[in-house]
Order: C-alpha cells, then structure tokens, then sequence
C-alpha cells in the first residue's frame, strides 16, 4: 500500500521508467545496484519489505530455496529502529560450482550485527531458476553464521 500511495504521490516526478527500487537507489546511494556489486536483475532494496507483496513472495521463496555457502564481502545497515535490518554482500558458491554475488536482506539481533567479519563463511539460500542476486541466510541450515 505504501509503495502505491508513494507511488502516485511522486511516481511522476522522477520519470515514468523510475520505480520505487531505483528512488531508494538514488536517495541511499549506498545501497544502489553499483555499491551493492550486482547488475540490473538486483530486483533493488525495498524501503520496507513487509509493505511490499513481491518482497513478501520473494522471502518465502527463499526460505525453502537451494542450499550455497556464502563468504560475506560487506554489509550497510538500512535501518536500527528494533532489530538492525541489514544489506549482507556475499561471493556465493553453489553446490555444481557456480559462483555469484548474493544480496541478502536481514532482520539480526545486535549480538549478530557486532559479530559480522568480512571473510566469514555463511549457509544462504536462492532461487537457481530466477538468479536476480537475491539470497536468505539459510538459519535452519545449522552451520556457522551471524552470531553463532
């Protein structure tokens, strides 16, 4: 509902090919598809995912997508209202060997959030039918991650 009402308040002042994804882009430059690593399949950082039905799909997707390992390259805090909600960069490797980047949005305690090293190795999960960089810390997986 937000994403419409924003949508129609200021949808024509940014041109009519801007979506929302790409005004957060331009107003959290750190967050755009350039900073984060990835190219123009990123669907985009959503200013809040639980407002957003494709955010929504797209999570549940992933909790039971296929499991990679993910080496965690950098990470930006989108938000520390409650729980921090971070962007996490990861270099994922799949099981047949591939590799890409993944994006992984993510709602962790503060615990998690001061344990966070470049290098770390972490279980994540994506979707291989739709490789738009999207990936979700695979937590039922068991093995090392943020705060573990």
């Amino acid at each position: 509902m937000f994403g419409r009402i924003f949508s129609r308040m200021f949808g024509g002042m940014f041109g009519p090919s801007e979506k929302l994804n790409d005004l957060v882009a331009q107003l959290r430059p750190d967050l755009s598809r350039e900073s984060l690593g990835v190219g123009p399949d990123f669907p985009g950082v959503v200013p809040n995912p639980l407002l957003s039905g494709e955010a929504r799909r797209r999570s549940a997707e992933l909790r039971t997508g296929e499991l990679a390992f993910g080496v965690l390259v950098d990470w930006r805090e989108v938000s520390s209202d409650g729980s921090p909600r971070v962007v996490l960069m990861l270099d994922v490797e799949t099981a047949d060997g591939s590799s890409f980047r993944g994006i992984a949005d993510e709602d962790l305690t503060i615990t998690e959030l001061t344990r966070l090293a470049p290098g770390q190795t972490m279980p994540v999960r994506y979707r291989p039918a739709v490789m738009d960089h999207c990936v979700a810390l695979a937590r039922d997986a068991g093995a090392p991650g943020p705060g573990r």
